[in-house]
């Protein structure tokens, strides 16, 4: 039985040993509006206090609802929170592609989704640097990705993949919930449809599969061999994602 109190105070423990241990002073967090960015400002906001959380929204050709959502999470818990919009500068790195020659739609796709958390995953640790010289701490990057996530590879390489510390990586989609209800992450985040904010479809419409069902795959719990073998499909195609083959020279 996952008992959610236990565990969120586990987590809070083991960020404040983290940081203790490594003497940093300052954590940097891309709020999108969403559950898991939401438990993810709870929890280092219980952790280090809200003076050294910082929240940032990097809106991308996005939702106005998602920056309202994320300023939902920081209202709530009292940390500062700044808004970068990069969309300029994603206008500005297309229109450089586009002179290298004439693409359909369908070809630029993946790119295009893909370019846009790797264009925040920058900005974050540029935000990260300059807190950290601004306040004369060290501030690091807090990623936001779980379980279910994690196992199907639904994140992007250098994007949203990148992390200083993780809390959730070993937590799945419906542990993250109820940790955020101990939380009280405010209700129109916590239960909101999960979704990238930049491909307009919802993840498990991208995915092609429930969370449900990948949390059932991680538990060994009984599913439908179809969407059993999918979802293993998934996991083993995105195995790359996780470790960089290094050539090494013989003597």
């Amino acid at each position: 039985m996952f008992d959610a109190l236990k565990e969120k105070n586990k987590i809070v423990e083991f960020i404040r040993n983290y940081f203790k241990e490594h003497n940093l002073g300052g954590v940097v967090i891309g709020i999108s509006g969403g559950k898991d960015s939401g438990v993810v400002a709870g929890l280092f906001t219980e952790a280090l206090g809200k003076e050294n959380v910082l929240g940032v929204t990097l809106p991308c050709h996005s939702k106005e609802i998602d920056r309202s959502d994320a300023k939902l999470v920081s209202d709530y818990y009292g940390f500062e929170m700044i808004n970068l919009d990069i969309t300029n500068t994603y206008d500005s790195f297309k229109e450089q592609i586009n002179n290298l020659g004439s693409f359909t739609e369908e070809e630029l796709k993946n790119s295009d989704i893909n370019i846009k958390p790797r264009l925040r995953m920058t900005s974050l640790y540029y935000l990260a640097a300059l807190y950290s010289a601004l306040k004369n701490k060290t501030y690091v990057v807090a990623g936001t990705g779980n379980k279910c996530e994690i196992y199907v590879g639904y994140f992007t390489k250098g994007g949203d993949g990148v992390s200083d510390i993780n809390v959730l990586a070993d937590l799945t989609v419906s542990e993250v919930i109820k940790i955020g209800e101990v939380l009280n992450v405010p209700k129109e985040v916590l239960y909101k449809t999960p979704s990238d904010g930049l491909s307009g479809m919802s993840d498990e419409e991208k995915l092609g599969v429930k969370y449900s069902d990948i949390e059932k795959v991680i538990n060994n719990e009984p599913l439908d061999e179809n969407i059993k073998e999918k979802i293993e499909r998934l996991h083993k195609n995105s195995l790359h994602k996780f470790n960089i083959p290094t050539y090494k020279k013989c003597d």
